[in-house]
């Protein structure tokens, strides 16, 4: 395989690095992939403590004949001129370089424009199906440990979970804070959007409007019009996303439907690793431990591009 140095939106006021990756076989064009990362600043490896599952997804899919696109985040590169901007929502965090992402696929004559798909993690699997509706237009849809909840909701099960497993006095602490961040967030839909924007809801730049924004664009409402083909994925033993508030509520709401195929993997975490500690308060010490992403996950991924 050949990495290329790339640029997404060189014409834009955020140009991002990236890596196109392209197999070494050379019958005809090639389908290809973009990679959209979780949430937070990262890389375009989506480097998580000592593990880069893009990394691994873009050598992985490549060997079987799949290009893949890579690029660093806008919030990773941009984040110091971004974060006084109170209007900040996913659109410009993720959205709009994914969609220039997949337009620069189209355009290489390598690559089969119509089979350019798109693979979504955590936050990126979430936002997968609205980027493909705003101007994505992909082959087919991959979500990997994403949710059909809204952000908050995700949030504030994790912290409950993290909750739970403090002592008497520390629980007492963070009780408080919880429930301080929880009265914030059930009142982020009676906002105008103008009142979301001076409303701070974590640190000292994150706004109501982010979640207010991204809550009235919810995942499932996407997928349940798809008539596209979707594949959903998710590790038995992620801690970030449940088997039980996630997985099964995408196979319940959309178990009928043709288009949509799911796969869960027994003993995978988040990043689609095997899973070390299993727990939400050991996070940081589970991903220091540098593994790779599931050959299986891997193998599943392409044949089912390769099968469209």
């Amino acid at each position: 395989m050949a990495d290329e140095k790339i640029v997404i939106g060189t014409e834009t006021k955020y140009p991002l690095n990236g890596i196109l990756t392209i197999p070494n076989e050379t019958n005809g064009l090639f389908p290809a992939v973009v990679l959209v990362q979780g949430s937070g600043p990262s890389n375009m490896d989506e480097k998580i403590g000592n593990n880069y599952p893009f990394k691994d997804l873009a050598e992985g899919l490549s060997e079987k004949g799949i290009a893949v696109l890579r690029y660093d985040k806008r919030t990773l590169v941009y984040g110091k001129e971004m974060r006084n901007d109170t209007g900040i929502s996913v659109k410009e965090e993720t959205i709009e370089d994914a969609i220039l992402a997949a337009d620069f696929l189209r355009k290489d004559p390598r690559m089969d424009s119509n089979k350019i798909f798109i693979v979504g993690h955590s936050l990126g699997g979430m936002l997968a199906p609205r980027i493909d509706a705003e101007g994505g237009s992909f082959a087919g849809v991959i979500i990997m440990g994403g949710s059909p909840r809204k952000l908050e909701e995700i949030m504030m099960d994790q912290n409950n979970d993290v909750l739970n497993s403090l002592n008497k006095f520390l629980k007492m602490i963070a009780k408080k804070q919880i429930a301080a961040l929880s009265s914030k967030f059930d009142n982020i839909y009676y906002l105008s959007d103008e009142e979301a924007k001076s409303t701070k809801v974590l640190g000292r730049y994150v706004r109501a409007y982010y979640f207010k924004e991204m809550g009235e664009h919810q995942t499932i409402n996407y997928l349940k019009t798809l008539d596209k083909p979707v594949l959903i994925l998710q590790g038995e033993k992620d801690f970030q996303v449940t088997v039980e508030k996630d997985f099964d509520v995408y196979r319940n709401l959309l178990g009928d439907m043709p288009n949509v195929t799911f796969k869960l993997y027994p003993n995978l975490n988040h990043l689609f690793m095997p899973s070390v500690y299993g727990e939400i308060l050991k996070a940081k010490k589970e991903y220091k431990v540098a593994q790779r992403v599931d050959k299986q996950v891997i193998n599943d991924i392409s044949d089912w591009i390769l099968s469209i």
